[in-house]
């Protein structure tokens, strides 16, 4: 059963997109999956009669486009866009980051998500006076980063940004935008930078991090696309308790 409203999720393929993916197929919205790998996508879609699934590439502005095109030739509108898709890149201070892993991270994470915010903001301006709602990934890596991640940090600060300008651009549209920052939900990401089995500290020694659901990020998640348009979250932190957030410096 369908309550009707109409997402689209990026990144959808695994981690944090894949289990908003499906909180929100669980509470009954229709879901556009967007990713790289159609493969990947199919398993998150797990045959869902409510799931659309469209590979997509967010560097690529015909592809975005075309993304949010056939969701609107499926089901006539988007609601809720939830932008997502993020690498974090590579494991290096500004003194020695790569140029070319700099700029495929900055990419993907920060044209990435501008094109997928600017292709929502179009579709749902088209289609006043409902607006919509853009919920951008942002990361506790936002507010205070990791050692060794310039390129990470400075594009999920970036996202900050891009949250708080479309929802002033939006304004005028009935299109609110808001941020979710997330600390150490257990997803693919947290192994690759070690926080099972010994996280970089910033005094240099290595944590082992506690972590978290990544279902209960989607459920935060989920509360922030369910709430009325009269409504809405402009940040949001979830970290897992106990991790060394505040003291991270």
């Amino acid at each position: 059963m369908t309550n009707g409203r109409v997402a689209v999720v990026t990144g959808a393929g695994s981690g944090i997109g894949r289990a908003v993916a499906a909180a929100m197929l669980e509470a009954g919205f229709r879901v556009a999956l967007a990713g790289r790998r159609a493969d990947a996508l199919q398993q998150s879609a797990d045959g869902h009669p409510n799931a659309l699934v469209v590979p997509t590439d967010i560097t690529v502005p015909a592809e975005v486009d075309a993304l949010f095109a056939r969701v609107v030739a499926e089901w006539g509108r988007v609601d809720v866009l939830f932008n997502n898709a993020g690498i974090f890149g590579p494991v290096a201070s500004a003194a020695d980051v790569d140029p070319v892993e700099w700029q495929r991270t900055i990419d993907v994470n920060v044209t990435g998500a501008l094109l997928c915010a600017g292709a929502a903001m179009r579709t749902m301006i088209a289609q006043r006076p409902s607006g919509g709602r853009i919920i951008n990934n942002g990361s506790i890596s936002a507010q205070v980063p990791r050692p060794l991640s310039v390129a990470y940090a400075v594009s999920k600060h970036a996202i900050t940004g891009l949250t708080r300008s479309v929802d002033l651009d939006g304004r005028a549209h009935g299109i609110s935008c808001g941020q979710i920052d997330i600390g150490n939900a257990a997803t693919r990401i947290m192994s690759e930078i070690g926080v099972g089995s010994g996280a970089l500290q910033a005094d240099g020694s290595r944590l082992v991090e506690p972590a978290f659901d990544v279902a209960d990020a989607a459920r935060a998640v989920l509360f922030m696309a369910q709430l009325p348009p009269e409504a809405n979250i402009s940040a949001l932190t979830v970290t897992a308790a106990g991790m060394p957030f505040g003291g991270r410096g």
